[in-house]
């Protein structure tokens, strides 16, 4: 009997040793991923030819998937350079990496995965996207899916609900070419338990599934998920005290809002409609605030710091190009 309890002495931390040391080769390989993640993302920004960032890019996306097959690699912190985003929804369902290939000629090629919870398997998974936003035909319109992807690299993900279903809704950029750059606003949610991109939630927009900006190359155009302050005015009729005559008093009332604000665009020479190259701020912008499970558009909107009111100076949001532009 005293022979089998120091037995049992000597055999438990044997078995106790996977349970505390797995977490720690899987901290270990992670961050060994992540290392060879960060020097490959420098050298898709930094390497001479088309060829080498190609192959860096490519190497990126497979090295990216091991890290992605971890056990609870949804959890990991990620600490990667500027030019490739990374992004997680507020639930942490939703996890999103994105980047750009640069050609010699200027046109860009995106890239990324997507890690996701799916509810019909009960656990994390992941996809690789496929860059085809130069073939599609109707791109305002389309729903899509990761091997058919609008490509854009993504600088903001908002996370709001409608109804029983979460709706993310991704702010993105992409330089098209040397002659035009995109803005890009991308509803995703998961249908049958995958990412589906693209989604019929503008109010009074039938047909639209994602919004698309599309400008002359550096032209200042801005796209921003901020709090803006709104203003309304109301007009009541009311009666003139000691007669039977009626005035109209006009009542303003402001409170703030969350909205995604963007730059209008418009080519800067008539006749040029469709050519991109031509499209320039138009001085208007553009608003859309969630309203009862929709992005409903807003009238009026100005984009400018949180803290300014509208009867304040204007002060416009600054105008910045995203970290990524090469």
């Amino acid at each position: 009997m005293e022979e089998m309890k120091r037995l049992a002495y000597i055999l438990l931390p044997l078995f106790l040793l996977p349970v505390f040391t797995a977490p720690a080769q899987n901290r270990a390989r992670m961050l060994d991923c992540q290392q060879r993640l960060a020097a490959l993302f420098d050298r898709i920004s930094s390497a001479p030819t088309d060829n080498e960032r190609y192959l860096s890019s490519e190497e990126a996306v497979g090295l990216l998937c091991q890290a992605l097959d971890e056990q609870q690699s949804e959890r990991w912190q990620w600490q990667l350079p500027q030019s490739v985003s990374v992004l997680t929804s507020p639930d942490g369902r939703l996890r999103i990496f994105s980047w750009a290939v640069v050609r010699d000629n200027g046109e860009y090629e995106c890239f990324g995965a997507v890690q996701f919870y799916n509810d019909h398997d009960e656990e994390f998974q992941y996809q690789v996207l496929h860059d085809k936003s130069d073939d599609l035909v109707n791109r305002e319109e389309s729903v899509l899916d990761a091997d058919n992807w609008f490509g854009a690299i993504y600088q903001d993900l908002i996370q709001t609900t409608a109804g029983d279903r979460t709706v993310y809704t991704l702010l993105g950029w992409s330089g098209v070419d040397w002659l035009t750059d995109r803005r890009v606003v991308e509803p995703v949610v998961l249908r049958q338990g995958v990412p589906q991109f693209g989604a019929a939630v503008f109010r009074r927009e039938r047909n639209l599934r994602r919004v698309v900006v599309e400008y002359r190359d550096g032209a200042a155009v801005q796209m921003a998920y901020t709090s803006q302050t709104i203003r309304t005015v109301e007009h009541n009729r009311v009666k003139v005290r000691g007669t039977n005559r009626h005035r109209t008093v006009e009542k303003v009332k402001e409170h703030k809002e969350k909205m995604i604000v963007f730059d209008e665009v418009e080519p800067q020479i008539a006749g040029m409609e469709g050519l991109f190259q031509y499209y320039v701020p138009s001085g208007v912008e553009v608003g859309y605030a969630w309203i009862d499970g929709k992005w409903e558009q807003r009238s009026g909107t100005q984009g400018r710091l949180d803290d300014k009111r509208l009867n304040k100076p204007f002060e416009p949001l600054p105008k910045s190009a995203p970290a990524y532009k090469y």
